[in-house]
């Protein structure tokens, strides 16, 4: 239960104010259709998590218990770092908008999704738990409690929440997990496996 825990605080609070967030946002403003969006995001988020589960696990299982200790550990100091970056939205929307609701938000999703912060984080916490699905539906329910409300509360939620306060709050918690998995501290909740 501690993977699935984990992973869905990790990546709700990684997504507040990132790309894909805004994303949700653009979509919602564009299409006024919410249930379509949310959708789009749960198969696209489904998709492109299970994919960096399966790479993260596949990882651990390559990869000696102190050499994956040491990359896990330094990967989330690095997606700690990372976070402090704000994001942009690009054109991936109005690309895909004639699709409709639905196809425009699985596919602007999933491509938006590759290489960034919370899919790093999935493979990341895939080798560190070893467990696929539950990491998958942690970072999922994840990507969907930051997600949803964007989608139905739009830009005002955008303009209240202190994004550069959740990114300091997200990045301290990467980088507290990344100390811990270091000095090895919790390693039967990280549950790496020792060589």
């Amino acid at each position: 239960m501690d993977a699935f825990f984990i992973s869905t605080l990790v990546v709700a609070i990684a997504e507040i104010g990132d790309k894909t967030q805004l994303l949700a946002l653009v979509l919602a403003a564009r299409f006024r259709r919410p249930w379509p969006i949310i959708w789009g995001i749960l198969v696209a988020t489904l998709a492109n998590h299970g994919l960096a589960a399966l790479a993260g696990s596949w990882v651990s299982h390559l990869v000696p218990g102190d050499w994956l200790r040491w990359l896990v550990g330094l990967s989330f100091i690095a997606m700690g770092a990372w976070i402090l970056v704000p994001d942009k939205v690009d054109d991936s929307a109005e690309k895909n908008g004639r699709r409709g609701a639905f196809l425009a938000t699985l596919i602007s999703f999933f491509l938006v999704e590759i290489g960034d912060k919370t899919q790093i984080a999935t493979v990341a916490l895939a080798a560190r738990f070893d467990s696929i699905l539950i990491v998958t539906a942690g970072t999922t329910l994840g990507m969907m409690l930051a997600n949803v409300p964007a989608v139905y509360l739009g830009e005002v939620a955008a303009t209240r929440i202190p994004l550069k306060l959740v990114r300091s709050i997200a990045a301290a918690i990467f980088v507290v997990l990344g100390v811990m998995v270091l000095l090895n501290l919790g390693v039967d909740m990280a549950g790496i496996r020792q060589s």
